[in-house]
């Protein structure tokens, strides 16, 4: 199962630690969605998901303002369970004395951040869902293009290193070489990043390897994008038949989701790169509404009808 450091969490939301004294180096979230324990604080335990990260706004804020200290040490203790991950604090605010003392005890980490509840609670949902999302690794590089993610994949040593080299040196970002990791955000988007031991290098036969991002510059690294776009090479086989209008799309599936995939055959003197080039931006073309074999298709067409009038 996946899971995700509260240190971690910490570290990326910039949350203050108000209780500095629970040791939080094994504490995890597992779950990527949130829950404000309003209900519960009111003394509704029912459905209560107590593995979540629980997040604290002006209204629970003030509801605890006004709850008698009899009251807090007989409901605060059902709130905050051992199996809470952490809880949080949203616009400044700060838990009582009685809060932090049953958080001390049953080891729960209270943080704290300065956004808006509404605010925290879209980007810490839209991260745990990131971290969080079914991940596989596939062999292969990665490579924003004209803003889409191209994936290119092929067996080893058949040039997509050098593919994605030449790419870069026109100006594309490049994500991950060798082994990308996919992460399943929903059933639409498949987001692609590198490794961390290997992210921003490129392997290159017969060079070694390259840190592009000191060779090229930041601008030529990205650390994330959605795969929109596959492109599989393979070695040109004459006997095979390849698609030459592109009037039906082909797809791979990667966790459940279908992307588009272009098989493009390799032989001496074929330039990857402007091919690479031409099927992003040729893809976006039809994300935009428009397919040129498609129109390609209708010319012949109407050409076809105009020639069968004048027979007639």
């Amino acid at each position: 199962m996946s899971s995700v450091s509260i240190e971690r969490l910490i570290e990326k939301l910039e949350l203050q630690n108000l209780t500095p004294e629970v040791d939080i180096s094994s504490a995890k979230i597992t779950q990527p969605d949130i829950n404000r324990p309003a209900l519960q604080l009111a003394g509704y335990f029912e459905h209560y998901d107590e593995m979540r990260p629980q997040i604290i706004g002006f209204v629970e804020h003030s509801y605890m303002q006004q709850m008698s200290d009899e009251k807090k040490r007989e409901v605060y203790p059902r709130v905050l369970t051992e199996q809470i991950p952490c809880i949080v604090f949203c616009r400044d605010l700060k838990p009582d004395d009685i809060f932090i003392e049953v958080a001390k005890k049953n080891n729960v980490p209270v943080l704290s951040t300065d956004m808006p509840t509404s605010a925290f609670m879209a980007e810490i949902i839209r991260w745990l869902n990131v971290k969080l999302a079914p991940c596989i690794s596939v062999h292969g590089v990665l490579v924003d293009v004209y803003g889409e993610g191209v994936l290119i994949t092929g067996e080893s040593g058949i040039g997509k290193s050098e593919a994605a080299l030449e790419l870069i040196k026109r100006g594309h970002r490049l994500v991950s070489d060798d082994v990308v990791e996919i992460r399943k955000v929903s059933d639409d988007t498949l987001v692609g990043t590198a490794p961390d031991i290997t992210r921003h290098f490129i392997e290159l036969r017969g060079i070694g390897i390259i840190d592009v991002k000191s060779l090229f510059g930041v601008s030529s690294v990205m650390d994330t994008t959605n795969i929109t776009l596959v492109i599989r090479l393979e070695d040109w086989d004459k006997e095979k038949k390849y698609d030459r209008l592109g009037l039906e799309e082909s797809y791979t599936e990667y966790l459940g989701n279908k992307v588009v995939c272009h098989n493009i055959p390799i032989r001496p003197g074929r330039n990857l790169a402007v091919i690479c080039e031409s099927a992003a931006v040729n893809h976006r073309q039809k994300k935009m509404g428009y397919n040129a074999a498609q129109e390609l298709y209708q010319r012949v067409q109407n050409s076809l009808n105009k020639g069968r009038e004048e027979e007639d």
